[in-house]
């Protein structure tokens, strides 16, 4: 078995060994077609469906298996497979649903690093940089910026942008690249590691899929162009897929996001804006709200100019976010149990009428 080529390694071990797993039965899930999935051995792949059990037990859709998942499988005839057990994930991307105020939706498992993938010639955005970086964090994953298209601004213009990113976020690394000059290019590939998991994300447009077949020397992605009404990019993937590069790495390519909700991570924008966290220290009240008391090292540092306002804005609007999905699990979860006791209720009524 050739496991470790498709990302397997010490942490999956020790899940196999914890359940009793024999690892001649484990796959990963490389493409997810609307619960179809593609699983890999590395040397064979498998079309593949979950089993009724595992259906039927799902509290949501994210206990079903997502690209970059380890699975138990159960091959029958010569292609085909069963998936009998998702196994514990290292690491989860995940945004709030589009369609639900309390569902997760799965992005990608098992990630590395995520690199976050923005145009500079029109995409450029620190707040939305800022909801990505978090969303990142809040998946125990390493983020890395990517600034794409240089050769569309001057080096002036460029210079400016990654001073604003540097200075936003201190301990993340940022390369700019180009795909048409090919700029920057060896440094992104620098960073890529034999048998690692990286991850792509960004809006549509960015140039995620042009960063993926200069990386594999080929036109294996589409590529649709920015539309000139609107500005905005075309989604052109579609569906999640893992594809391993030339040098061993592994890297999974993701659809763009026009909506990049926030779910219950406030450590996690706590670790975005670590400038505010570490400042908000030396308020002079514990429960400093950083609105007009006397002695805050917030509102001291928006007024000289060590934090800027707009990070503020963010910093507290992502937390507001991130609040209102924790408060409406909890509500869920009232109503859930509120419900659980009335069938229980009628269910007794329902048997003492019996006898």
């Amino acid at each position: 078995m050739n496991l470790e080529k498709i990302g397997f390694n010490i942490f999956f071990q020790k899940q196999l060994e914890d359940l009793g797993i024999d690892n001649t039965t484990i796959a990963r899930v490389i493409q997810e077609h609307k619960e179809r999935y593609i699983i890999s051995t590395f040397e064979k792949e498998y079309e593949a469906e979950i089993t009724g059990n595992l259906r039927y037990s799902a509290k949501s859709r994210e206990d079903f298996p997502a690209v970059g998942d380890w699975v138990q499988f159960l091959p029958f005839e010569e292609n085909n497979a069963i998936i009998q057990k998702l196994l514990p994930r290292k690491t989860l991307l995940a945004r709030k649903s589009v369609n639900s105020s309390t569902e997760r939706q799965i992005i990608a498992a098992n990630i590395d690093t995520a690199f976050v993938v923005q145009a500079v010639d029109r995409d450029f955005n620190l707040s939305r940089l800022e909801r990505y970086v978090a969303l990142i964090y809040a998946g125990s994953i390493e983020p890395v910026v990517i600034l794409n298209k240089v050769d569309l601004i001057s080096k002036d213009e460029l210079q400016a942008k990654l001073t604003q990113v540097s200075k936003r976020f201190k301990e993340i690394k940022i390369i700019s690249i180009s795909n048409e000059t090919l700029e920057g290019i060896d440094d992104l590939k620098n960073l890529l590691e034999l048998n690692k998991t990286y991850c792509l994300v960004g809006s549509s447009g960015v140039g995620k899929s042009s960063i993926i077949n200069t990386l594999l020397n080929e036109n294996k992605i589409k590529i649709n162009t920015i539309s000139e009404t609107s500005h905005k990019g075309k989604h052109t993937t579609t569906n999640r897929e893992l594809i391993i590069l030339e040098n061993g790495s592994i890297l999974i390519d993701t659809p763009g996001m026009r909506e990049v909700g926030l779910t219950d991570v406030s450590e996690a924008i706590v670790k975005t804006f670590s400038i505010i966290e570490e400042l908000s220290k030396n308020c002079k009240f514990n429960n400093c709200t950083h609105t007009d008391e006397p002695g805050c090292a917030i509102l001291e540092a928006l007024e000289s100019g060590n934090i800027d306002n707009k990070e503020f804005e963010n910093f507290k609007k992502l937390m507001r976010e991130s609040q209102h999905f924790q408060a409406s699990i909890a509500e869920k979860r009232k109503r859930d149990k509120e419900f659980g006791k009335m069938c229980k209720d009628i269910m007794k009524v329902k048997k003492k009428n019996k006898y």
